[in-house]
C-alpha cells in the first residue's frame, strides 16, 4: 500500500517536472517566433548563443578547476592517520573510510563540482555583453591623461579584465577555502595536524601561489581603478592618488609575485609558515602602502596647500566630465537683464505668443479623462507634448492616445473571450494646443470623440491602437469572432485586424505550445481561433522594447505621433556607461548619449531602432555586436523625423551636472563660488523643484519661431535667475544646446521671487481666497519664462476645480513683465491689459502719455475703461478709482492733441 502511495508521488513528481520543461521549451519557442516576427532573430540567436557560450566556457572552467582540486584530496581520506598517547604513536584508519569509498567520494565531489559551476557559471552568464563589448571595442579618439590609453579601453576592456579578475579570484579563494575545509574534516582524530602533511602543504601552497598572482593582477588593473576615486576635491585621481596610492599599487604588485615565488618555495619545503608568512607580509604591506602612506600624504602634503596641489587634477575633471555628459558642446551666450517689450514686440513675436502653453498635463490628463475617454475601459495613459503643421501654422500641442485597459471592463465582462478576442484594442487620440481655451474653461480640441472628429487639415486613416504603454495581456485577432473597434450610440462597431503584426497561430503544435508558454489551456479549446488567427503578445511597448535592446536605458516618457495617418510611438533610448574615466556620476552612470531613437508602430506592433548619434562609440559597439538591429537616422521616415524632439531625462541630467560643472576655473570650482541650482516653483499649494518645459519661442537673432526644451537656473542659496539652458529640437539645429547668462550684477527675477510677488499683489490674493472659499479649489499651474526678442515674460495658469468634479477649468491667466502683474481670463487679455494699458517701464502701471500716437492712446483708454468696470463689479472701489484717474489723464491728453490739431487746421 506503501509502495503504491510512493509510485503516485513519484508520478506526479515526473509529470510536474515534464510540464516544467515543456512550459520552459514553450516560452523559449514563441520567443523566438516573436523575435522573428519582427525581423530580430538574428538579436535572439546572437544573445542566445552569447549568453550559453560564457556560460560553458565559465562553468566548464569552474568545474574542472574545482573537481581536480577536490580529486586530489580523496586520497587523504583512505590514508592511516597517526595517533599519538603519551610516548606512544599508533596508525589507525581514516574513520571516513568506512563511510565513504572512492568511488562515493568522487561522485560526490563530481556533483558537488558541477552544482557548484553551476552557480558561478549564471553569474558569468550575466556579463554576456561584457565579452561582446569586450570583442567589439570602439575607439574615443582621445587618451587619459595619465597612462596614454584611448578611453574606449576603459568602457569595453577593463569592465570584462575586472570582471574576469574577480570572478577568477572568486572561483581560487571557493576552492582553496572548501580544500581547506575538506582537510580539516578529513583528519577528525587531529592526532597528526594537517599542517605538517608535506602532501597538504604542497596543495595549499599551490593554491595560495595562484590567488598571489592573481592578487598582483588585481593590483595591476586598479591603477587604472584610480579614475574613480572619490578621495579628492574631485571625482577622479588628485594629487595623492597619482603621488602615492599609483606608486602603492605598483610596489604591491610586485610584493604579490615576490609572495607567490615564496609560497611555492614553502610547498616545495613542505612548510605552511612561508605561504602564512606570505600572506601577513601582503596585508601588512597593504595596509602601510595602501592606506598609512596615501594618508600621511594627504594629511602633510595635500591639506595645507591643497587648491595648488589639487589644480591640474581639478582642471582635468572637469574637462573629462564636461566630456561625459556633452557639456562641452553647450554654447554660452550672453542674455541683457531688465529689458523690457512694447507693444509692437508682441506683434513682431506673434508666433511665440501663439504658442505659450496654459495647460499644465497633471490637470490635462484629468480633463481629458472626464471630456474624451468616453467609456470605462479607455484611459489615457499619458499627456505629451510636440508640434504639428495645423493648417498651415506651426501649434505647439498637447496629444494623448486613447488606450484600452481591460482591467476597467465591468467584472461581469472579464470573460475569456473579450479579454483575448474582442476587446483587443485602444482608438483614436484626443489633441488640443496649449493655449486655446473655451468660455467654460475648458480645452479646444483639435481631435476629439470616436471615430476621431478634426476640423484641421490633419488626418486619422488608421486610429486602432493595438500596442501602447497601458499593461495588456495577450490577444488573438482574426478570428470568428469580431473585434470591439468603438462604440456608437447604443451599439459597438466590430472590426477584423487587417495588418501583419503578430504570430500565425498555425495548426495544433503551434497552439499547444502558445497554450503552454501562456499557462492558458483555453487556447486549445477555442472554436473562435483558426489556423490563420495570429497571436498579439508582449503589447506594452515598455516591455516589447525592452525584450529586444535591455542593454540600453530609456526615458520615462515615450510619446505618440501622428504620422502619415497613422499612430507610432516615439521612444529616446540612451548609451549609458559607469566606466568613464575622471567623470563625476549622476546616480548609475557617468556617461550619457541620446545615442537611438526607438518607433513602435501602434497598429503593427513593428519595432525599429535608429541611431541618431553615430558619433558616439558606445552605440557603435552595439552596432557591431548587433549589425541587423540599427538604422541609420536617415532612413527614418520624414515626417517621424519631424517630431524627434530632445529628451527631458537627458536634459535635466546636464542641467544638473552643468549647474556645477560650467565653472572651468580650478579656483571658482574648488570654492563652488558660482555653483547653480535648478530652481523650485509653486504648483498647486506646494513649493516642487521645477521641471524642464517644451515651447515655441524665437531665439534671440533667430529668423523663426522653433521647438524647444527650457530649464532656468538660480544661484545657490539665492532665488534670483541667473541663466537659463535652451535645448533646439527642430531641423539641423536639433541636439544643439545653449545657455544664455544674465549680467552677475543686475537683478532677474527667478521663479520663486516671482511666486512671491504674485502672492503679494492685492487683488490677485484677494480673488484666490475668494475662489478657495466657494467649494472650489485653485491649482496654480506651471510658471513658464519665456524669451521673446531679449526679454523675459512670466505666465503662469490658474485652474479652478469644484469639490464634488474631478475636471480642472482653466479660469485665469497670469502674466508678470518688469514690475507690472496682470490676471484675465485668457491670455490675450492678460497681454493686452499688460502692453495697452500700461508700459511695464511705470510701477505705477501708467506711462507718460506724451510722446504716443493717438491710436495707442484710444486703445489704452478703452483698456482702462474696462478694467474699471471690472473692478466696479467685484467690489474693487480702489482698483476702479486707480483705473479713472489713469483713464482721466489719457483723456486730458487726448483733449490736448484735439485742440492743437484744430489749430493747425484752422
Amino acid at each position: 500500500m506503501r509502495a503504491g502511495r510512493w509510485l503516485v508521488y513519484l508520478f506526479l513528481g515526473l509529470l510536474l517536472v515534464l510540464y516544467i520543461l515543456l512550459g520552459g521549451a514553450a516560452h523559449f519557442y514563441t520567443d523566438w517566433l516573436w523575435f522573428k516576427s519582427l525581423g530580430f532573430q538574428a538579436v535572439f540567436w546572437k544573445t542566445l548563443l552569447t549568453k550559453a557560450g560564457v556560460r560553458a566556457v565559465a562553468g566548464l572552467a569552474v568545474f574542472l578547476f574545482l573537481f581536480l582540486n577536490l580529486w586530489v584530496t580523496r586520497r587523504h581520506f583512505s590514508r592511516p592517520l597517526k595517533v599519538v598517547a603519551g610516548e606512544e604513536q599508533t596508525l589507525q584508519l581514516n574513520p571516513w573510510f568506512d563511510v565513504l569509498s572512492r568511488r562515493l567520494l568522487t561522485l560526490l565531489f563530481l556533483f558537488g563540482s558541477a552544482a557548484v559551476a553551476m552557480i558561478f557559471s549564471s553569474l558569468a552568464g550575466a556579463k554576456w555583453l561584457s565579452w561582446e563589448q569586450f570583442l567589439h571595442p570602439v575607439g574615443f579618439g582621445v587618451q587619459d591623461p595619465f597612462f596614454g590609453k584611448d578611453l574606449g579601453f576603459y568602457l569595453f576592456s577593463l569592465p570584462f579584465y575586472v570582471f574576469l579578475y574577480r570572478f577568477a579570484f572568486g572561483v581560487v579563494l571557493f576552492t582553496t577555502l572548501t580544500v581547506l575545509l575538506i582537510y580539516l574534516l578529513a583528519d577528525p582524530l587531529k592526532g597528526y595536524g594537517w599542517w605538517r602533511s608535506p602532501w597538504v602543504v604542497r596543495h595549499l601552497a599551490f593554491l595560495g601561489a595562484v590567488l598571489f598572482v592573481l592578487k598582483a593582477w588585481g593590483y595591476y588593473l586598479h591603477q587604472f581603478l584610480i579614475y574613480y576615486s572619490e578621495r579628492g576635491a574631485v571625482f577622479g585621481p588628485g594629487y595623492t592618488d597619482i603621488h602615492a596610492s599609483l606608486l602603492a599599487i605598483r610596489v604591491l604588485c610586485f610584493v604579490a609575485l615576490v609572495m607567490a615565488l615564496v609560497s611555492l618555495y614553502g610547498g616545495i619545503r613542505g612548510s605552511f609558515s612561508y605561504p602564512a608568512g606570505a600572506v601577513a607580509v601582503l596585508v601588512a604591506a597593504s595596509f602601510c602602502l595602501g592606506v598609512l602612506y596615501p594618508a600621511v600624504v594627504q594629511k602633510l602634503v595635500v591639506e595645507p596647500n591643497e587648491l595648488e596641489r589639487e589644480r591640474p587634477y581639478i582642471e582635468k575633471a572637469i574637462a573629462f566630465t564636461r566630456m561625459a555628459y556633452g557639456l562641452d558642446a553647450i554654447e554660452r551666450r550672453s542674455f541683457p537683464a531688465g529689458k523690457l517689450l512694447r507693444p509692437e514686440d508682441v506683434a513682431a513675436n506673434r508666433d511665440a505668443f501663439a504658442n505659450i502653453r496654459l495647460w499644465d498635463w497633471q490637470p490635462l490628463k484629468q480633463t481629458y479623462s472626464q471630456l474624451q475617454e468616453m467609456r470605462l475601459y479607455y484611459q489615457f495613459h499619458d499627456i505629451d507634448i510636440d508640434r504639428y503643421r495645423v493648417n498651415g501654422e506651426y501649434r505647439q500641442v498637447m496629444v494623448a492616445a486613447r488606450e484600452l485597459n481591460q482591467e476597467q471592463l465591468p467584472q461581469q465582462a472579464k470573460t475569456w473571450v473579450n479579454r483575448h478576442l474582442k476587446y483587443t484594442h485602444g482608438y483614436g487620440i484626443a489633441m488640443s494646443p496649449v493655449n486655446e481655451v473655451t468660455p467654460e474653461g475648458l480645452p479646444e480640441f483639435f481631435f476629439k470623440d470616436i471615430p476621431p472628429q478634426t476640423t484641421t487639415d490633419l488626418k486619422i486613416t488608421r486610429p486602432e491602437i493595438y500596442f501602447g504603454e497601458v499593461e495588456a495581456p495577450y490577444i488573438i485577432v482574426g478570428t470568428r469572432t469580431g473585434e470591439f473597434d468603438y462604440p456608437r450610440g447604443d451599439a459597438n462597431v466590430y472590426t477584423r485586424y487587417r495588418g501583419e503584426g503578430g504570430v500565425r497561430l498555425g495548426g495544433l503544435g503551434r497552439r499547444l505550445m502558445f497554450a503552454l508558454s501562456f499557462q492558458d489551456y483555453r487556447l486549445l479549446l477555442s472554436r473562435d481561433v483558426t489556423r490563420d488567427s495570429r497571436v498579439l503578445y508582449y503589447r506594452d511597448i515598455g516591455r516589447r522594447v525592452r525584450k529586444i535592446a535591455p542593454f540600453l536605458r530609456y526615458d520615462h516618457d515615450p510619446y505618440v505621433v501622428l504620422a502619415g495617418g497613422r499612430l507610432f510611438y516615439l521612444w529616446d533610448a540612451y548609451t549609458t556607461s559607469h566606466w568613464f574615466p575622471y567623470a563625476e556620476p549622476h546616480g548609475e552612470f557617468n556617461y550619457i548619449r541620446n545615442a537611438v531613437k526607438v518607433v513602435v508602430d501602434a497598429y503593427t506592433g513593428e519595432v525599429r531602432f535608429y541611431i541618431s548619434d553615430p558619433g558616439d562609440p558606445v552605440v557603435k559597439s552595439f552596432a557591431r555586436i548587433f549589425p541587423s538591429l540599427f538604422a541609420p537616422l536617415e532612413e527614418m521616415p520624414r515626417e517621424l523625423k519631424d517630431h524627434l524632439r530632445y529628451p527631458e531625462d537627458l536634459f535635466l541630467v546636464q542641467a544638473e551636472m552643468y549647474a556645477v560643472y560650467h565653472m572651468q576655473d580650478p579656483q571658482v570650482f574648488y570654492n563652488k563660488e558660482d555653483k547653480w541650482v535648478l530652481p523650485t516653483e509653486l504648483f498647486g499649494a506646494e513649493e516642487v523643484r521645477m521641471e524642464p518645459y517644451y515651447v515655441i519661442t524665437r531665439l534671440p537673432g533667430a529668423k523663426k519661431p522653433e521647438f524647444m526644451l527650457i530649464m532656468p537656473f538660480t544661484p545657490q542659496n539665492k532665488k534670483n535667475m541667473i541663466a537659463w539652458l535652451a535645448a533646439r529640437c527642430d531641423g539641423e539645429n536639433y541636439g544643439h544646446l545653449l545657455v544664455y547668462e544674465f549680467p552677475k550684477q543686475e537683478l532677474v527675477y527667478g521663479p520663486m521671487q516671482v511666486e512671491a510677488r504674485i502672492n503679494q499683489d492685492a487683488q490677485i490674493s484677494q480673488q484666490l481666497t475668494l475662489w478657495d472659499q466657494r467649494g472650489s479649489r485653485v491649482i496654480r499651474g506651471n510658471l513658464l519664462i519665456i524669451p521673446v526678442k531679449d526679454a523675459l515674460i512670466y505666465v503662469e495658469p490658474l485652474y479652478l476645480q469644484a469639490e464634488q468634479s474631478r475636471m480642472p477649468e482653466l479660469r485665469r491667466v497670469i502674466v508678470v513683465h518688469g514690475d507690472r502683474i496682470v490676471m484675465e481670463s485668457t491670455l490675450a487679455a492678460a497681454l493686452e491689459r499688460l502692453f495697452a494699458a500700461g508700459s511695464p517701464r511705470s510701477p505705477a502701471g501708467t506711462m507718460e502719455a506724451a510722446g504716443r500716437s493717438v491710436a495707442e492712446l484710444v486703445g489704452e483708454a478703452n483698456a482702462l475703461y474696462r478694467r474699471a468696470e471690472e473692478a466696479l463689479r467685484t467690489g474693487d472701489w480702489a482698483g476702479y478709482g486707480k483705473n479713472l484717474s489713469a483713464l482721466k489723464e489719457i483723456l486730458t491728453e487726448l483733449e490736448k492733441r484735439t485742440r492743437a490739431a484744430d489749430k493747425v487746421y484752422k
